[in-house]
């Protein structure tokens, strides 16, 4: 049984529908990357539909993420809890932490061979899911 730790997320019945948004905006990402040959975009839409594949299976599961500090860690540690896979929780933060120097610090650039290899690896979470 996976534990929702009340600080990042909370109950909520979510509506099939909802759930059906979610993973529309989380495939809609997916696309993006799929579809770019801009080498930052491919990067950060795959990064962002995984996020998104998380916050989508985790309302599957009755729980609103919270947006506090932290939170994109939890949704990483659910979404590999929910596939089984604990290369989910290892490459997305890795991915999480590759954003953040790049957003945060403006000093970090993914590789096109890095980028290529993240959307593969996004898009086996994406099979998982089976959605």
């Amino acid at each position: 049984m996976i534990n929702f730790e009340s600080q990042y997320f909370q109950k909520l019945a979510f509506k099939e529908k909802q759930i059906n948004q979610f993973l529309n905006s989380a495939l809609h990402d997916l696309r993006i990357a799929e579809e770019s040959n801009i080498t930052d975009v491919i990067f950060k839409f795959s990064y962002d539909a995984l996020i998104k594949l998380g916050i989508a299976l985790i309302a599957k599961k009755g729980r609103k993420v919270r947006s506090v500090t932290g939170h994109h860690v939890k949704i990483l540690e659910k979404l590999s809890q929910l596939l089984k896979d604990e290369d989910v929780l290892v490459l997305g933060n890795k991915m999480r932490q590759e954003r953040n120097v790049n957003l945060y610090d403006g000093g970090f650039f993914v590789g096109d061979k890095d980028s290529l290899e993240y959307l593969k690896f996004v898009k086996g979470a994406f099979k998982k899911a089976v959605i």
